[in-house]
């Protein structure tokens, strides 16, 4: 599990917004990307070309759950 601290000092490699824990999964809070990192045994995976982009609908789903503005 990623600790609290780490998540605090984490960013999107591609725009440095924000990051929010969702599951086994880093998500970018930043709405034009939608960028979602997996993490593997613990250890975040930063690559932008192994990310996913969600769609804005799954994006904006969890924005909302996280308390995060979706626009």
């Amino acid at each position: 599990m990623i600790s609290k601290d780490l998540l605090d000092i984490l960013c999107c490699p591609e725009t440095k917004a924000d990051l929010v824990l969702e599951g086994d999964s880093l998500i970018s809070t930043d709405k034009a990307t939608r960028r979602k990192y997996r993490i593997e045994n613990d250890i975040p995976i930063m690559l932008i070309e192994e990310s996913l982009q969600l769609t804005e609908d799954e994006w904006k789903q969890i924005m909302l759950k996280h308390g995060k503005p979706t626009e």
